[in-house]
């Protein structure tokens, strides 16, 4: 073919140039790219190079490049060269697709050969290859736009237009990055798709020989030419161009219905060998993946972000081959364990692809535990689905839960979306009647079969605990709410230290709720509903009212295991300096890795400094603060986040006896700034230490956003509640505010609170639809507050409150 001989004209010349110029200190690598780089060269295309330099470029390669290009130059050859070093390859450069596609076309024509065969193993991965994809089609939707997304054009460009070269080789690139055979399975014959590509690459290659220059366009002049080129019969001109056109038309729609027919049928990858394809998630290599069933979790979780199914043929895949495999096999490496616990978290799509799982028989394979009830029907007067389609029911009861607007859960879905590890609770769902393959009590032998998959999981400690305390207990808390009475202090007493924290009763509630839910459609009534919900706040109060009486010993076991298990880099001395004199509260809300970071926060701190941590987990941000006692403090970092539109979900102020303050806040970012600013992390943290130390005026960072977002987000007019109680606590007076859940209001009642001298050292914060719920922990000169100053303290919070907001 006459494009690929020219293409190797120059191949010989750029190889001449080559050893011409002289080899540079660094290996080089000359490469084409693009249609070059397919030896689809025209006469007066653009020669596109890349010239790659295997190490940093200094004097020796820039002589090199000037020996090397300048001759071409001289000679009128249009040459777009980019210049690299290897090392910029190792990250994906996506500001500049374009030049991403055309190295999918990358060939060596001269230099080092081990050099480019190392940029294509840093080039060709899968997440390289994902990235060109969508990039590919944007650029695609972009180019049809400035054509009026028609092929029909009177004077068409041949290679940018609709149906022309750009697309022909769009949908190539589309089979070659996700399945080569489906360019034989497309609406045209490959052999149909072949003969428009040559033919428009003739063209081409005319427009280029007869105008002299990088001519694309079939004008109405060059149309004539082109005819008579290419042997058109007919006795005028205007006949012998009718036929041109018509033929160009022709094959132009038969590579625009491939390339239409391609974006619907392409799978693009979304992980290794997945696939997301028009059916939903497949694999892109069936053979390899029956050989990898711990890729197979992968699927399902692609599948749940991807809002689609997996296929039937890879669901046939895994059926096919599941027995092969023990449970060990599918989660043999960490970082499989941690997406199996990924896959598990609940949203929108769970309960389908779990019940896809267990169709195909890899829940049971994964969870044999879970295959015993498989199918297990329990005789009694109330249950109405089998064992195994019960848990599941559970776990789609708590996804709708989350993901269903429903007013009248509003209450228990606020409590499931602030737990921090939702997965165990829909692991402990999953495990929490295995038990029942057998007829006796279930619970025990629940708890027992559950020990061993949570051995094959290799779960930290407290996580373990937790499940198996929720499998347990599972029964317990419907039997205390519906069988006992909750109106005796001690009942609910009794509870309380059977359930122990704040996490664990959030957890116990939700399963009890969605496992009655579960057992029939008109097993939970509202009344039982209602009476779940009452035990939960009674039972959260007790245990969060006194959650600052006591302080942490240094004797005290769990001290003592977050000593025994520091890491190398913090000194006992150094952790026992932070923790000692904090609430014991602490040490059961933050995990130990959060405390060694605190740990490492606060190092060499001074008076005037402000130590901050924010990192990010799921659609939820924590934020750290560390310094010493300041005024205003906690209520300057509520006024700072509520500036930049954060909604506070829940905060913590903790302070020990060195005057040391940890202040640690969780917010959404609902309007996305720190998602859609790349300088909004730092941005965030600047404007918190310049407040903090008392360089800005908070109020003034306020004073625009509450003019306008505060009244646009204010809700249903909630009547404010102030109470203050200093009988609940030994140290203090508790402060409980019921007010419209509106942007800002932390920051408004921590304001008065610090107007007040009084001392923040607690502060629960929880939300119930259009309600906030906030419960301070407050001193005044280390004592509880007089009645006086309850008075003087509630009346000025409730006019707060009352007042414009």
């Amino acid at each position: 073919m006459a494009l690929e001989r020219h293409a190797d004209r120059v191949d010989a010349l750029l190889h001449q140039l080559y050893v011409d110029a002289g080899v540079p200190d660094r290996p080089v690598a000359i490469v084409a790219l693009g249609g070059y780089g397919r030896r689809h060269l025209c006469l007066h295309s653009d020669i596109d190079l890349l010239l790659l330099f295997g190490g940093r470029i200094g004097p020796s390669e820039e002589r090199f490049l000037r020996a090397f290009l300048h001759p071409l130059w001289d000679v009128g050859v249009v040459v777009g060269h980019q210049v690299r070093e290897l090392d910029e390859f190792v990250e994906l450069e996506e500001d500049n697709p374009e030049f991403l596609l055309a190295l999918l076309d990358a060939r060596h024509v001269a230099g080092t050969p081990a050099l480019f065969d190392r940029l294509r193993e840093l080039f060709h991965t899968a997440g390289t290859h994902a990235y060109i994809l969508r990039a590919l089609l944007t650029l695609v939707e972009e180019r049809h736009a400035r054509f009026n997304a028609t092929l029909y054009q009177l004077e068409p460009d041949v290679k940018e237009a609709p149906g022309a070269l750009r697309d022909l080789m769009a949908t190539r690139t589309l089979a070659a990055l996700t399945d080569p055979l489906l360019l034989r399975r497309g609406p045209a014959d490959p052999g149909r798709f072949e003969e428009a590509e040559e033919f428009l690459l003739r063209v081409r290659s005319i427009l280029h020989l007869e105008s002299g220059r990088n001519q694309n366009v079939l004008s109405h002049e060059l149309q004539e030419r082109t005819a008579e080129v290419l042997g058109y019969p007919g006795a005028e001109p205007r006949q012998r161009v009718e036929r041109l056109m018509s033929d160009y038309f022709r094959h132009a729609r038969i590579v625009s219905r491939s390339l239409e027919w391609m974006r619907r049928a392409a799978p693009v990858p979304v992980g290794p060998n997945l696939g997301l394809s028009r059916d939903g998630i497949r694999f892109l290599d069936p053979v390899r993946a029956a050989r990898t069933p711990a890729s197979w979790i992968g699927a399902f979780q692609a599948a749940i972000e991807a809002g689609t199914e997996v296929t039937d043929e890879a669901l046939s895949c895994i059926q096919q081959h599941v027995e092969r495999y023990r449970a060990e096999d599918f989660a043999p490496e960490p970082r499989d364990r941690v997406a199996l616990l990924r896959l598990l978290r609940p949203r929108a799509g769970l309960y389908a692809r779990l019940s896809q799982m267990h169709d195909c028989g890899l829940m049971g394979r994964i969870f044999p535990e879970f295959d015993a009830i498989a199918w297990r029907v329990v005789r009694d007067f109330y249950h109405k689905y089998t064992v195994d389609e019960h848990t599941l029911l559970t776990i789609r009861n708590l996804e709708w839960l989350l993901t269903k607007e429903d007013p009248t859960r509003e209450r228990f879905r606020t409590v499931a979306a602030s737990l921090s590890a939702p997965e165990l609770l829909v692991l402990a769902l999953l495990l929490h009647d295995t038990g029942k393959w057998r007829d006796d009590e279930h619970a025990p032998e629940s708890v027992r079969m559950a020990e061993e998959a949570l051995d094959r999981l290799q779960l930290p400690r407290e996580a373990r605990e937790t499940v198996l305390f929720l499998i347990r207990h599972h029964l317990q808390m419907s039997l205390v709410a519906f069988r006992r009475d909750t109106d005796d202090p001690q009942i609910v007493a009794d509870f309380g230290r059977l359930v122990g924290t704040e996490d664990r009763l959030k957890m116990l509630c939700l399963l009890t709720l969605v496992d009655v839910e579960a057992v029939s459609p008109d097993t939970l009534t509202p009344w039982k509903e209602e009476l779940i919900w009452r035990l939960y706040v009674d039972t959260y109060n007790q245990l969060t009212q006194r959650y600052g009486d006591e302080l942490i010993d240094r004797n005290q076991a769990g001290m003592m295991e977050l000593l025994a298990g520091r890491p190398a880099d913090l000194p006992e001395a150094e952790v026992a300096r932070f923790v000692e004199g904090l609430p014991q509260r602490y040490l059961q809300l933050f995990p130990r890795e959060a405390i060694y970071r605190h740990v490492r926060l606060a190092r060499d701190i001074r008076p005037a400094e402000v130590h901050l941590s924010l990192e990010p987990s799921d659609s939820v941000w924590t934020l750290a603060v560390v310094t010493l006692d300041k005024p205003f403090l906690f209520s300057n970092i509520c006024g700072v986040l509520s500036s930049f539109g954060m909604d506070i979900l829940r905060g913590q102020a903790l302070t020990n006896p060195n005057g040391l303050v940890l202040d640690v806040f969780q917010f959404s970012d609902d309007e996305r700034f720190l998602a859609l600013n790349t300088d909004a992390h730092a941005q965030v943290l600047h404007v918190l230490q310049d407040v903090v130390s008392g360089r800005v005026d908070v109020t003034s960072l306020l004073r625009g956003r509450e003019q306008s977002v505060l009244h646009a987000r204010s809700a249903a007019r909630v009547v404010p509640i102030v109470r203050a109680d200093s009988g609940a606590s030994d140290r203090y007076t508790i402060l409980d505010i019921v007010a419209g859940n509106v942007i800002g209001l932390l920051y408004r009642i921590s304001r008065v609170i610090s107007r007040h001298g009084c001392d923040v050292d607690l502060v629960l914060i929880s939300t119930e639809g259009e309600r906030a719920i906030d419960v301070f922990h407050i001193t005044k000169a280390g004592a509880k507050l007089t009645e006086a100053e309850q008075r003087a303290l509630t009346s000025d919070l409730q006019g707060t409150l009352e007042g414009p907001q």
